[in-house]
């Protein structure tokens, strides 16, 4: 582990020089995704918080039709939709999530 004392001979893992070292590596300037990443971030925490909120909802719904059913056949099927249900829903949500990341990624890009 390289030396990181006061006496200034190793200083690469301080934060001004972690960001300058990211930036020669490639990067670019992380300095202009502040305010989109904290956006996106955000975005997606709401996002996330709205979808979770709307799949437990459709647990209670399904739980209240599986109560209720009185055949086997309307087991299966109050089942198949359920899963079906997810399915979609969890794709839909993952090609949210990855548009609000991409927008986080490309906003800066805009800007320049």
């Amino acid at each position: 582990m390289a030396d990181t004392s006061p006496k200034g001979e190793d200083t690469a893992g301080t934060p001004p020089n972690v960001v300058s070292h990211l930036q020669k590596a490639g990067l670019g300037s992380l300095m202009g995704m502040g305010t989109a990443w904290v956006e996106a971030m955000s975005a997606m925490s709401a996002e996330m918080g709205d979808f979770i909120a709307e799949r437990i909802k459709e647990d209670v719904k399904t739980q209240h039709e599986i109560l209720n059913c009185r055949t086997v056949s309307d087991l299966r099927e109050i089942q198949a939709q359920f899963m079906q249900k997810a399915i979609d829903q969890y794709q839909a949500e993952t090609g949210k999530l990855v548009e609000i990341g991409t927008k986080a990624f490309t906003a800066p890009d805009k800007e320049t």
